[in-house]
């Protein structure tokens, strides 16, 4: 049984335990008669003190233990501020929409755009153009640096990324994401202009991903590291100015979701990303193999040629699986248009 009063400042729930949530623990307990709220916006609650408990009557203290165990009969209640307004402020920046509803919004991000607010980036980001564009329903959903994020695109890379619009929308995602596909629908492609062609039609790359041990800002493939599992297919080829194999378009699944992966992982096996300048600055001569178009193209572009072009996924409240392609972005249309003409 669940209770709600609203007051000023916030919400209190009540939760009578049943015995049939399937743990005693408080944390599962509450996840699983409350599911409007994520799973880790109730552990905060915990910690933060918010929750106490009814036991035979008597109230305890604030319980800040998410494992701490309850029984059948027992009352919870859980004190729900309100939501913190996201420290970023709300900034008129385009977005380009590919779908919304009132559970989430995908948006199709330009080159150069920050996902969220950071050292450096205080303003500008699409968090900014969000919470102009969606208003408080993305108040501190996420945390308040990053309302309603559940994966986050590189700066300069550009394509299909999903925001939630609520809570449950959150949990649902964050799932979703963290399955990455194992086991749910979700999907997610990327588009990659690489240096060389790679001696097979597809492959796999499979090695875990860690801090670079020197280069703090970057990734390395490391012993020890995260797994991390990108798979590749070769989509087409292209000749330099000599006629010989320069470049190549890959289409890339992830199996995993680690900072930098595509980049890093086929700067590994050898192809890295043209206009990469972090992983792959050593290649900058073979630009010479390319015809005039071609290096004139890859300095307009002036990044990492590399575009989220598919996203797949379980909607959080209808359960429909929906699917969004985006374009390659007008930078890198002329690329590929340069490297095809071989110009």
């Amino acid at each position: 049984m669940e209770q709600a009063s609203s007051s000023n400042s916030g919400e209190r729930l009540e939760v009578t335990v049943a015995g049939d949530e399937g743990s005693p623990r408080l944390d599962r307990v509450l996840a699983a008669r409350l599911p409007e709220l994520s799973r880790s916006r109730l552990k905060a609650l915990i910690l933060a003190g918010q929750v106490s408990m009814t036991k035979a009557s008597v109230k305890t203290a604030p319980i800040r233990d998410p494992a701490y165990h309850v029984g059948p009969g027992d009352t919870i209640t859980i004190d729900v501020p309100e939501a913190a307004p996201a420290e970023p402020g709300p900034e008129a920046i385009a977005l380009d929409i590919a779908y919304e509803d009132e559970d989430i919004i995908v948006i199709n991000k330009q080159a150069g755009r920050v996902v969220h607010p950071a050292a450096g980036h205080e303003s500008g980001t699409l968090v900014n153009a969000l919470i102009a564009h969606c208003g408080a329903s993305l108040s501190g959903i996420g945390g308040v640096r990053r309302p309603g994020i559940v994966h986050r695109l590189d700066k300069d890379t550009t394509g299909l990324m999903v925001v939630a619009k609520n809570d449950r929308a959150h949990q649902s995602l964050t799932a979703q994401f963290a399955d990455h596909g194992r086991t749910l629908p979700m999907a997610r492609g990327y588009l990659a202009f690489v240096w060389g062609v790679p001696n097979r039609q597809r492959g796999t790359v499979d090695a875990p991903i860690d801090r670079h041990p020197h280069a703090r800002e970057k990734m390395a493939v490391r012993e020890g590291g995260r797994e991390a599992i990108t798979h590749w297919e070769i989509q087409e080829t292209f000749a330099g100015r000599d006629g010989k194999p320069v470049a190549a378009l890959l289409a890339c699944r992830l199996a995993t979701g680690r900072t930098h992966q595509i980049r890093v992982h086929l700067a590994h096996i050898g192809h890295p990303l043209l206009g990469d300048a972090v992983y792959g600055p050593h290649f900058k001569t073979k630009a010479s193999q390319l015809g005039p178009k071609g290096q004139a193209a890859l300095t307009v572009l002036g990044r990492q040629a590399l575009h989220a072009y598919l996203l797949a996924l379980e909607h959080p409240k209808t359960g429909e699986l929906l699917r969004w392609e985006a374009p390659l972005p007008e930078d890198l249309v002329l690329l590929e248009g340069a490297l095809r003409a071989a110009l």
